[in-house]
């Protein structure tokens, strides 16, 4: 029986390996190298999620400085409109720098209506509407100024003015004094009831029933401040009762006193007054009525002021 040396293991030496054991290392490399790509996967998943997390946030954050910018940007302009609305200087003053404040606004509002502008971008409007606002601040203060100037001027124009006034009352006091110094004067004043003759003579009379006329006779005194010249002289009757005899039909009528008020007159004359003269003066009133019993007042007024007075009294008729 022949012996057989390559079939027969020695005893005790291992026998030959087997397939199995190779198939399980390619197992557990495949097995690694699938957990390292979920663990990859798993890793660049989370660096996005990071990346997405951080760009929101800087998208909020631009939005969020936008609208604050927006905020900023509004108030300054309304505080704009309101300094030209309220002031007329605020806003001749701005007139001179139209140009330069409409290219501002108009930058401001093309970043802010960007909704994808950068950060630099918002970093400019910022930086544009601080300018604004120390404009704004700067046309302020220039308006406090010109107010203050113009409180000066103010009070600088109600010292001349007072001093104006001052010398005008003065001038006004001194005219005063002139223009009633050059008021006329009646003296020797007489209410004469007159009785008129069928031959036309005029003969006076103290009785009321054969008084047909009242004249009135005074002299105006001489006057070295009265100009030479037309003066109006009028004169008012009063009957007993104290009405006034006054018949707009037969030339009475109505003149202004000093004190703005009105009166009725009589009658009136315009005398030729010489300066320095003595003049007498008749007047004459006639009516289309009896003349009453009882006592007659007459006043004499030049420029509104009463120069003169008298009074008659006429008894009630008699057989003479």
């Amino acid at each position: 029986m022949t012996e057989n040396t390559f079939n027969t293991p020695a005893p005790g030496s291992p026998g030959p390996e087997k397939p199995r054991s190779k198939n399980g290392l390619i197992y557990g490399i495949l097995i690694a190298a699938l957990a390292g790509t979920w663990i990859y996967m798993l890793y660049d998943k989370n660096k996005a999620s990071e990346t997405i997390v951080q760009q929101s946030t800087q998208i909020d954050s631009i939005s969020s400085s936008r609208d604050a910018l927006q905020q900023e940007y509004n108030a300054a302009n309304a505080r704009l409109d309101d300094l030209i609305s309220q002031n007329s200087r605020m806003d001749s003053l701005v007139k001179t720098k139209d140009k330069e404040i409409a290219d501002v606004k108009a930058r401001i509002q093309s970043i802010l209506a960007n909704k994808n502008a950068t950060q630099a971008q918002l970093a400019e409007a910022r930086r544009l509407i601080e300018q604004m606002k120390s404009n704004i601040e700067g046309y302020t203060q220039t308006i406090e100024r010109l107010e203050g100037e113009k409180i000066v001027l103010a009070g600088e124009r109600d010292v001349a003015r007072k001093e104006r006034d001052s010398v005008s009352t003065v001038k006004d006091s001194l005219n005063k004094k002139v223009d009633l110094g050059s008021v006329l004067h009646a003296s020797n004043i007489k209410l004469a009831p007159i009785n008129v003759k069928r031959s036309g003579k005029e003969v006076e009379t103290t009785k009321a029933k054969r008084a047909d006329m009242m004249r009135v006779i005074f002299d105006l005194d001489d006057n070295r401040i009265a100009p030479t010249g037309d003066k109006e002289i009028y004169v008012a009757i009063s009957a007993p009762d104290g009405s006034p005899l006054a018949v707009e039909a037969l030339g009475s009528g109505r003149f202004t006193l000093e004190d703005g008020t009105e009166k009725l007159y009589t009658a009136k004359k315009t005398v030729a007054y010489v300066t320095g003269q003595k003049q007498t003066v008749s007047m004459d009133w006639k009516q289309n009525s009896d003349f009453k019993p009882g006592d007659y007042a007459v006043e004499i007024y030049h420029n509104g002021f009463k120069i003169g007075q008298g009074k008659v009294v006429l008894k009630k008729g008699g057989l003479f």
